[in-house]
């Protein structure tokens, strides 16, 4: 039987990712994003709808047609994130901590909200958290978002004995750099707050890893798929490092 798969910043990235492993499965598979551009490209048989992780109303609304139209949720992907400043603390911005605050840890708050007064009729469902590695190490001038992606990991693990005894599961996937025009604009920034190169930087994370690589976004999308199947019914409040394994997290190379 296919799963009803919400994803919060489901048109591109990770998210994309995982909505096209979902529906590669045979799911149904509804996504929210702030990018309209970004919506307007999504594959067809992926419902797609524009919406602000981070502000309430239009999450509320967002929910909202999800129970009107599909009766609930079984799978929620709260993959909201922006990577936020890139800035020594004694130079940070408040508004743009709270700004990041409000996408990467907000936003995955209110789509726990929202979906689990559904999950919880249903008696089941699985919440998969978006963290990262930053919310393991720490992340030297990214404070917002390390702090974000930390507190990410106590909302999930809240959440798994929250909703437990409704048969309900919850568990974080922690990506270390993943592939894409997202780590890019971050190795762009950390090089020019480090007086290196972009590409300096993309080689020193690599070199930070066991195996040396960069993780692509499939391989986030694989995990998620696996944390909502039957394979992984005794898994909760657990959090999974898909990073290479990270020897490193501060590579000063």
């Amino acid at each position: 039987m296919s799963a009803r798969v919400v994803i919060t910043a489901g048109a591109s990235g990770i998210g994309l990712a995982m909505a096209q492993a979902f529906r590669a499965r045979g799911d149904r598979v509804w996504v929210a994003d702030v990018d309209a551009a970004a919506l307007a490209k999504v594959p067809e048989g992926i419902r797609a709808t524009r919406a602000d992780a981070s502000d309430e109303g239009q999450m509320a609304g967002f929910f909202k047609e999800i129970s009107d139209e599909w009766g609930g949720v079984d799978v929620l992907c709260a993959n909201a994130g922006i990577k936020g400043p890139t800035a020594a603390i004694e130079d940070m911005d408040l508004g743009a901590w709270r700004e990041c605050l409000a996408v990467n840890l907000d936003g995955a708050m209110l789509a726990a909200k929202y979906a689990a007064p559904m999950m919880k009729a249903a008696r089941s469902g699985v919440m998969i958290f978006t963290s990262s590695t930053a919310g393991l190490y720490g992340f030297p001038y990214r404070s917002p978002y390390a702090a974000a992606k930390w507190a990410v990991i106590g909302l999930m693990k809240t959440a798994a004995m929250e909703l437990g005894p409704f048969g309900i599961r919850a568990n974080a996937i922690c990506p270390g750099s993943v592939n894409g025009p997202r780590i890019d604009r971050v190795f762009e920034a950390e090089a020019a707050a480090k007086g290196m190169t972009p590409e300096a930087v993309r080689a020193g994370y690599a070199a930070g890893t066991a195996l040396g690589s960069l993780v692509d976004a499939e391989d986030i999308a694989s995990m998620a798929v696996f944390l909502a199947s039957d394979g992984a019914r005794m898994v909760s409040g657990q959090v999974m490092t898909v990073d290479a394994f990270t020897i490193n997290p501060d590579p000063k190379v």
